[in-house]
């Protein structure tokens, strides 16, 4: 196996800190790109030193919030960055991680990232996409926002999806070769699911009683219980399950 050097975007977060391992454990060389490494993707303060020598660049950052403004306005100027300065380092491609039906979204954060995949791929390097489903570790963000003991979460469907398959699947994607005229790759769960569904397990374990909503005010919503959000038919499909998953954390 060659090795090759990652500059990894958003490496100390929730993906991020996956994909490094994986690329470590693959025997890889990376750098870690965030704030706390000292590289500012929105900025571009440390991106140049970060990826000298780098030939792949894998972009998980995100932005903290559902803010549709404020996430398009990080999203295009991170992807303005990592294209500027990679193509002056001498990068050959960008694998960047996107979520399942950021192409029909229309307001939120999912219309943020279809606006982050169309800068990446209308750049001057050449771009890979994978888009994922939501999370595993995102019913426990869900819960977190409302403290107490009662939680309302959208019975929405969904096909929930660890981290780390993500991070593995990136990692693949970002290496392999390239096969023009192929879809953007989708990578989902192994069950389909409601999120409220989950949340009651992980809810179970907490203490807390989740009441499942109709996901009313939420952007897209109608979009989403249509199954807009939902894995396409040539999607890689890989666990655990949320409850695999869920039984195995500490």
């Amino acid at each position: 196996m060659s090795i090759t050097t990652f500059a990894v975007a958003g490496a100390t977060g929730r993906l991020g800190r996956h994909v490094v391992d994986v690329l470590t454990e693959r025997g890889h060389r990376v750098v870690p790109m965030s704030r706390a490494t000292g590289v500012d993707v929105v900025t571009g303060q440390g991106l140049a030193e970060a990826l000298t020598g780098a030939q792949v660049v894998i972009d998980v950052a995100s932005w903290h919030s559902s803010d549709q403004e404020a996430a398009t306005e990080f999203f295009r100027a991170s992807a303005r960055n990592l294209h500027e300065y990679g193509r002056e380092a001498g990068v050959a491609r960008i694998a960047v991680a996107s979520i399942i039906g950021a192409d029909k979204a229309t307001a939120g954060f999912l219309a943020a990232k279809k606006v982050h995949e169309e800068l990446l791929l209308d750049g001057p390097l050449p771009v890979r996409v994978l888009r994922a489903a939501q999370f595993h570790e995102f019913v426990g963000q869900l819960l977190d926002w409302q403290p107490g003991d009662v939680a309302h979460v959208p019975a929405l469907p969904t096909q929930l999806v660890a981290c780390r398959t993500v991070a593995e699947e990136l990692a693949d994607l970002a290496t392999a070769p390239a096969v023009p005229g192929t879809p953007i790759p989708e990578i989902a769960g192994p069950r389909r699911e409601t999120l409220a569904e989950a949340a009651r397990l992980l809810g179970a374990r907490r203490g807390v009683k989740v009441v499942g909503v109709d996901g009313a005010g939420m952007p897209d919503a109608e979009l989403a219980a249509a199954g807009a959000f939902l894995p396409g038919p040539h999607a890689t499909l890989a666990g655990p399950t949320f409850q695999e998953w869920l039984d195995a954390q500490p």
